[in-house]
């Protein structure tokens, strides 16, 4: 029987047949992830206004270098250029992000509300070709499951910054036990960053993916069970902890300005 190739032309950018408002989700997305790109932007670069009594933003934990009483190693170091703008920030924010950058999901939610690549289903895109991620620079995004290693340490360092929120120092330098709506902000922040890492499709294949014959090991078939659990709702997550570590920061950066009062529940 012979065959009959037709060429297909290829759609026109923002060309598609679909009557649904299909542009919504990506314009949405594009929105929140440009707020908090310019938020996280601006607060990582103030270099102040980040802590507030026991509280310490996620955003400049841990704080290495600084002149809060949260830095670990004292303030500013002797060896920073004196012209080169200093944060506690800066040093420590390209973990977090490179993890959250690198994630399946924020490739694909970034992939079309950012580069139209296409800009949803069935929608034309601007360009004949694709590469692949095997090339330069979409390669890049392989290296997710090393950042994977930090997002782990940074969740332990946020889990020790909700221990420290509970602890308030009274008028006479004594450190009492209390719990005060920001240490609520930290904790509910923390959990979220926890569902977001924990379902991480690489920790997934790390823990249990690669294995064969997984019914074999019983352990680590209730941890794959529980990441995969998480890993359904990768999405929720991911979009919950990224408004919700923004939120923590201006939280404690407007209670820095006295523009709101945190107030004590115990």
């Amino acid at each position: 029987m012979a065959h009959v190739s037709l060429p297909i032309a290829p759609r026109r950018f923002g060309e598609t047949k679909r009557t649904d408002a299909w542009w919504i989700q990506p314009a949405v997305i594009f929105l929140l992830f440009s707020t908090f790109i310019v938020y996280s932007t601006w607060a990582a670069l103030q270099g102040n206004h980040y802590t507030y009594g026991p509280y310490l933003s996620p955003f400049y934990s841990p704080e290495l270098f600084g002149d809060s009483a949260h830095a670990w190693f004292g303030p500013r170091p002797g060896w920073w250029p004196s012209w080169l703008l200093f944060s506690p920030a800066i040093l420590i924010l390209w973990a977090p992000g490179g993890f959250r950058f690198t994630c399946y999901y924020y490739r694909g939610a970034y992939y079309k509300a950012f580069w139209a690549d296409p800009p949803n289903c069935a929608v034309g895109e601007p360009r004949s070709s694709y590469r692949g991620e095997r090339h330069f620079p979409l390669i890049l995004q392989n290296v997710h499951r090393f950042f994977l290693y930090f997002a782990i340490l940074f969740l332990v360092i946020l889990l020790r910054d909700v221990w420290d929120a509970m602890w308030f120092t009274d008028a006479t330098g004594h450190r009492t036990f209390g719990i005060g709506v920001g240490t609520l902000v930290l904790a509910v922040n923390v959990t979220l960053l926890g569902g977001y890492t924990l379902g991480c499709h690489s920790l997934r294949h790390m823990v249990g993916g690669i294995l064969d014959r997984i019914a074999e090991r019983p352990v680590r078939q209730a941890v794959y069970d529980c990441s995969s659990c998480l890993n359904r709702n990768h999405m929720q997550w991911a979009r919950l902890s990224l408004v919700m570590v923004m939120f923590a920061d201006l939280y404690i950066r407007l209670c820095s300005l006295g523009v709101w009062t945190d107030w004590r529940l115990i």
